[in-house]
Order: C-alpha cells, then structure tokens, then sequence
C-alpha cells in the first residue's frame, strides 16, 4: 500500500511538471501574444554597438519591444518603442532578423512572441517619454553577452552584429552617452 501510494504521488507530480513545462513553452493551448522588438546599433569605428535598455519591473538588460498598435506595421511599433523606451530614433529595417519566445508579467506566466528588427540610431534624444523608469546603455557585442539574460537576445544581436560588419556605413549622426 506505502509503494502505491508513493507511486500515485510521484504521478501526480511529473504530471504537474509536464502540465508546468507545457504552460511554459506555449503547448497549452494558448497562443503566445504578438510584439515587436527594435534590435538598436550604430557603427563605432567600424563596429558595431548596441543600446540596451533595463527593464521596468525586474531592471534586467533587454532591448526595446512593445504590442502591436491599431494602425501600425510591426516594425514601426519596434521604432515607436524603441523611441518611448530608449530615446533614439533611426532606420528600422521591414523584415524581422528573427524572433523568439518569451514570457511576460511579474510572474512570467504570460506567453510572448516577439519580431525583432535591427533599428540603425542616427538620433539619441536627452529627453524620451520613460526616462524616469529605465537606464540605456551601449554596448560591444561581448558585453551585450554578459548582461543580456536571455540567450534569444544575445542571438538577435550575434545576427545584427554580423550583418552590420558586413554592410558597414559610417553613422549619420554623433551618438553621445
């Protein structure tokens, strides 16, 4: 009877880890909401530089990304973001360099799917609409590993990073800390 018993017990369990894991990698049936994401670089001397953004709620170091708005294209939500968020605007690619998956909310139970397009800054603004509610940084690509907590946002910036080498252009306009 105690090895039935533990039996049904570690059942139970390992099927609410398969219900969590299915929950958290979006096979519960509900689809993941829609965002778009501004990857955002310029050109230092030939190489390429990230801005990073922190976080509201948790203060990591992500990269501006937003709902769809009525209206607008994916990539100008990603432009109009990354202005409301970073305080820069720029070229903002059409096509997506890729996306990924992710969760949001305080608890992260809220499955996201987030376009990401490369967003080149050609205006740093002193003054933006959250200012008071977030730090930017910019970074090299090995930094940007360092303090990006999700490995899919290092990817996006590994893909804009190589492109940028590949098609690089002197910057239109001074970026300043």
């Amino acid at each position: 009877m105690h090895d039935l018993r533990r039996e049904t017990t570690t059942l139970a369990l390992t099927r609410r880890i398969g219900e969590w894991i299915d929950m958290r990698l979006g096979r519960n049936g509900i689809e993941p909401a829609l965002q778009a994401g501004a990857v955002p670089y310029t050109m230092v001397r030939g190489t390429p530089v990230f801005l990073l953004i922190t976080s509201r709620g948790t203060g990591r170091w992500i990269f501006p990304k937003g709902s769809p708005m009525k209206g607008y294209e994916l990539w100008q939500v990603a432009a109009r973001e990354a202005y409301e968020e970073a305080g820069i605007e720029g070229e903002v690619e059409t096509v997506p360099i890729g996306r990924y998956r992710g969760f949001k909310g305080s608890l992260r139970t809220a499955p996201i799917e987030v376009q990401m397009f490369p967003l080149r800054v050609v205006r740093q603004l002193d003054d933006w609409p959250e200012k008071e509610s977030r730090h930017r940084h910019w970074v090299i690509l090995a930094e940007a590993r360092r303090l990006l907590s999700d490995p899919q946002l290092v990817e996006m910036a590994a893909r804009v990073h190589k492109r940028a080498l590949q098609t690089a252009q002197p910057a239109k306009a001074a970026i300043t800390a």
